[in-house]
């Protein structure tokens, strides 16, 4: 019997042999973690306990007597106070009533001012911005000027002498707007050649304008002009002629118009 040789077997094949495992890493412990959380804690109540014995020491005590004031102790004055001021004195009252008792009344043999526009002598916020040479923007303007109401009146005396006066009121919430109004009226009468100004006596900052040039704009013709203001009111005034304007004529108006107001 023959015998049949095994076939070798391959040695087997060694594993290889894994790389040592890197050691872990364990963290160190923190030292001391609770107990700066303890020392807060224990401020904090000793913060609070402090303040609690602090207000009971407090409130077990005596109250201290104030020091007496430096300043003696003044006499009351005897009688009434006083009363209210009449609609005379009251200028309040005054300007809050019909605007167009303010104006100057038409003295006696003068005619009527063809000029005016005002069938019962007011000027709503349209009516006022068409007599300026832009109404669009002077509506704009007045409209942010706060603008309340305007009254106005005129005649015409000897000759061709016309006078017109205005007298515009604002609401005055935002701002001073009758102060302002007058103060660019009488800058912008200011910058004409040919022209001089006067006070108007009374009103601190009034002026009278003369406008010794004849105005094209104005019908070839003269012009003065006066402005200034009381409270919430501004006063406008023009006269216009085809001979020069004597100035104390247009001072004297003004005057009287402001001594109304």
């Amino acid at each position: 019997m023959s015998t049949t040789e095994s076939p070798e077997r391959p040695a087997p094949e060694q594993a290889e042999s894994p790389e040592p495992l890197e050691a872990a890493r364990v963290p160190a412990p923190r030292r001391g973690g609770r107990t700066p959380r303890r020392l807060a804690l224990a401020v904090a109540l000793g913060l609070v306990a402090g303040t609690c014995a602090g207000y009971l020491v407090q409130a077990g005590r005596t109250p201290d007597k104030l020091l007496p004031l430096s300043q003696p102790t003044l006499a009351q004055a005897a009688g009434k106070g006083p009363g209210p001021l009449s609609a005379a004195q009251d200028h309040q009252v005054k300007a809050d009533g019909d605007l167009r008792k303010l104006l100057l009344e038409k003295p006696g043999g003068t005619r009527a001012n063809p000029h005016i526009e005002s069938d019962d002598g007011w000027l709503d916020l349209t009516a006022y911005a068409e007599l300026y040479t832009k109404p669009d923007v002077a509506f704009r303007e007045l409209l942010g000027d706060e603008f309340r109401r305007s009254a106005i009146t005129g005649w015409t005396e000897s000759g061709n002498r016309t006078v017109e006066i205005r007298l515009v009121q604002f609401r005055q919430v935002e701002a001073q707007t009758a102060v302002d109004r007058a103060f660019y009226a009488r800058t912008w009468a200011a910058d004409d050649d040919h022209t001089r100004s006067w006070p108007i006596p009374g009103t601190g900052d009034g002026e009278i304008f003369v406008h010794d040039r004849p105005e094209s704009r104005f019908g070839s013709g003269y012009l003065a002009e006066a402005h200034a203001w009381r409270g919430d009111i501004a006063m406008e005034m023009w006269v216009g002629d085809t001979r020069p304007i004597p100035p104390a004529r247009v001072r004297e108006l003004a005057r009287q118009q402001m001594e109304r107001l």
